[in-house]
């Protein structure tokens, strides 16, 4: 059975760019599309809202959900899609939601169970600990990017996070750009948030990450793939790199400039100053 690609909607124009972002992304991969609103039950059924507005929580759910399948289907009539409203809290049902499908779209903003996506414990939760890649749709995108940037330095979050750029980049027949930013060393050989695998010098480093992207290119022979080997912190080097990108892929955790990544440092980082979406690659991927 295909993986589904699973996308939350809330009626906010950030999820409409998400939602954009997860049609595409199905209709290239041929995928299912699953459209999911998370209903909190702690929420009111009669909202205080204006008095002229006398739609019912559950009304808007299923208006929500109608709206934005209507929408896909008109555009995309070929591909599949399915709806539905889950009750619970918004972090855990997406969490349970990663656990089947190829991965699991968001925007960055919204509204609901969806406010403060990225600047919010929703976000970082999600993308720290779903099953599943998260996809962090920012509005409004960039138009006109092709490239896929990777940030990687040969840890195995690394390595997953490398598998779903190279499959993005197939589908959409463009180049992978895998960045890793090499940080030199202050005071001692190994500071903190530096793992010990790499951690030689300038030109070992780089024979190194290109070692490892060996096996990549032979797997991927229709993908071109370019490093770039630049000095630096890994945030700003990948916030460069996305300007010029239709995605940037890092893993949640890894070694090196890439320590400790899902608990704010460099996926929290790019999630924030990235210019096109993010997608953060937690444990590694389940295959079927």
């Amino acid at each position: 059975m295909s993986r589904t690609i699973v996308v939350g909607v809330d009626g906010s124009p950030s999820a409409g760019s998400a939602l954009g972002w997860a049609a595409d992304d199905a209709s290239r991969r041929g995928l299912p599309l699953r459209i999911v609103l998370v209903r909190e039950p702690w929420a009111a059924e009669h909202p205080p809202t204006a008095a002229s507005d006398r739609q019912t929580l559950t009304e808007r759910c299923a208006y929500v959900l109608e709206t934005a399948a209507d929408q896909v289907r008109r555009l995309m009539p070929e591909l599949e899609v399915s709806t539905a409203v889950v009750m619970g809290a918004v972090i855990e049902r997406l969490k349970s939601e990663s656990e089947t499908a190829d991965s699991v779209v968001v925007g960055s903003r919204g509204l609901g169970g969806f406010a403060g996506l990225v600047l919010g414990s929703v976000g970082l939760g999600l993308a720290g600990h779903a099953r599943s890649p998260v996809v962090v749709v920012r509005m409004p995108g960039p138009g006109g990017h092709a490239e896929i940037v990777v940030g990687f330095d040969g840890s195995p979050f690394a390595e997953s996070a490398l598998e779903y750029a190279l499959e993005q980049a197939r589908a959409r027949r463009t180049l992978v750009r895998a960045v890793y930013a090499r940080r030199t060393p202050m005071l001692a050989p190994q500071p903190t948030g530096y793992g010990p695998l790499l951690c030689g010098t300038p030109g070992e480093e780089e024979a190194e990450i290109r070692l490892r992207l060996a096996p990549w290119r032979e797997k991927y022979v229709d993908v071109e793939m370019i490093e770039s080997i630049v000095p630096g912190h890994p945030i700003p080097a990948l916030a460069r790199a996305s300007e010029r990108a239709a995605l940037v892929v890092v893993g949640s955790r890894g070694l090196g400039g890439f320590a400790a990544a899902a608990l704010g440092s460099v996926s929290h980082g790019v999630l924030h100053r990235a210019r096109c979406p993010v997608a953060v690659v937690g444990a590694p991927r389940i295959t079927t």
